[in-house]
């Protein structure tokens, strides 16, 4: 089943204590694309200036993502630069030039309006929610990203969508801003009360946790040697998650529960190399065995009779 993603495609300038990248591709719905293209056909929706490496881009094509929804556009890409000097889970951004992507209005093309899986990447909530409109048949699961931005400037409409969606994904520190409590359980029910029907809370290196109605489940994060760049792992991780979803096409809570580990061992990947590099090298074979990995990291037998 194909995902259609909607998000930003854009050229990213990363600094790390292991290295540095200029001008490589980057985005939210470019990561989601990258991850999500191991397990499904991918629809992107997005907008890129005239100075965009569009040869470098197509690469995705050869692994199912369909760019015919990526609008070329006179003017310079979405750039941004940015440093983890110490802690790889805070970012210092050095500079943002939103160029095209401050005017995105995204147009869902006629053949990617009835997709059976929509994920609205990390964009304006009223963008995404007119995203929504655009859409003839409800999807069997929409899911959403934001961040802090949008939270502090646009909480009722972010708020609004949430009552759309099937599922949110937002880190833990967002989590807390939009609910006002320090508590991730608390801040979970508060957010599965807007309308969603789970909520997928990441922690980074901590892992990830995904609540329900009266259920949690918790996924580690897998123990690297060397986290060489965080960026995209998050859209990486949804690429995952969502793309194993779509394609098994199974919505139970044991599935998702799966969808959440594949999710993890994506993420995991990005981080390895800068850009969409590790994620454009991994097979299936590569896919399969880090799942197992994962799998061995909370696996045990309880003892009877404690």
């Amino acid at each position: 089943m194909a995902v259609l993603v909607v998000g930003s495609v854009a050229l990213d300038s990363v600094e790390t204590p292991f290295g540095k990248a200029d001008n490589a591709l980057g985005g939210s719905g470019t990561f989601f694309a990258a991850s999500a293209s191991h397990l499904t056909s991918v629809q992107l929706v997005g907008v890129v200036g005239s100075d965009y490496p569009m040869d470098q881009l197509r690469a995705l094509e050869s692994r199912g993502v369909d760019l015919s929804g990526v609008e070329q556009v006179a003017g310079s890409s979405f750039r941004w630069a940015g440093r983890y000097p110490h802690d790889l889970n805070s970012p210092e951004t050095l500079d943002t030039q939103l160029g095209v992507f401050a005017s995105f209005d995204p147009k869902i093309p006629e053949r990617f309006q009835n997709p059976e899986f929509l994920f609205l990447a990390n964009i304006d909530p009223e963008l995404q929610l007119n995203v929504l409109k655009q859409v003839t048949n409800r999807p069997k699961m929409i899911a959403c990203d934001t961040m802090n931005f949008w939270i502090s400037s646009k909480r009722d409409q972010l708020v609004e969508l949430l009552g759309h969606v099937d599922l949110v994904t937002l880190n833990d520190g967002e989590a807390r801003q939009l609910t006002g409590t320090n508590n991730l359980v608390t801040a979970a029910k508060t957010i599965l009360s807007y309308g969603p029907k789970y909520v997928i809370i990441k922690k980074g290196e901590h892992g990830a946790l995904l609540f329900s109605e009266g259920k949690v489940f918790f996924a580690p994060a897998y123990p690297l040697e060397t986290l060489f760049d965080p960026t995209g792992a998050g859209d990486s991780f949804a690429g995952g998650f969502i793309g194993y979803l779509a394609k098994t096409g199974d919505l139970s809570e044991e599935n998702l529960r799966r969808a959440v580990i594949y999710g993890s061992a994506m993420g995991s990947f990005a981080v390895e190399k800068f850009s969409i590099t590790r994620l454009m090298e991994v097979d299936k074979s590569d896919i399969e065995s880090r799942v197992a990995e994962f799998k061995k990291l909370v696996e045990f037998e309880q003892e009877v009779n404690v």
